[in-house]
């Protein structure tokens, strides 16, 4: 069965206002904790920049599976119910301090958040960039409007399988 590219909705065009994300990990007992965090998308991939105090590091070193969640603004959305969101699964890892990588990926952050506060963190030796490779991701924008997120960088929205997409059906 052949899937159907959408091509009406942009998953980089959604993220561009956002500033934030919620992470979703397992903490040492596998249960799972929220946050949120500010992120950067950049070649591909989700950024964060989090101090080793937070429990979102703790929990990502000891299980590097976690979901990054995406949300349209409440004052932003036409129906409370039908919120456009974007929901990926990721593979997370710590990237070493003091390397080009990392430089280059703080460079984002300073344009996104401003130099002065990225910089700030910079100087706290506790403060890591973690990474998050998607391997699975889904779309909603809005009632009857299903995606899951496809391509080589799980960046294009295409048709779920077996679902019509006509709309939802009234009892």
């Amino acid at each position: 069965m052949e899937r159907t590219i959408m091509i009406t909705e942009n998953l980089d065009e959604f993220l561009e206002p956002l500033k934030s994300l919620t992470i979703a990990s397992l903490d040492e007992k596998g249960f799972p904790f929220s946050s949120y965090a500010p992120f950067v998308k950049y070649k591909h991939k989700y950024y964060v920049y989090l101090s080793l105090m937070a429990k979102h590091s703790s929990n990502l070193s000891l299980n590097p599976k976690a979901s990054i969640f995406f949300c349209e603004d409440e004052k932003d959305c036409k129906n409370i119910f039908g919120k456009k969101r974007v929901s990926i699964q990721c593979e997370a890892k710590r990237l070493e301090q003091n390397t080009k990588q990392e430089e280059e990926i703080l460079e984002q952050f300073r344009e996104k958040f401003g130099k002065e506060m990225i910089d700030m963190l910079y100087k706290m030796k506790d403060f890591y960039l973690f990474e998050f490779t998607p391997f699975y991701g889904e779309a909603v924008f809005g009632f009857g409007k299903a995606y899951n997120l496809g391509g080589e960088n799980f960046e294009i929205f295409v048709e779920r399988p077996n679902l019509p997409h006509t709309g939802h059906e009234k009892k």
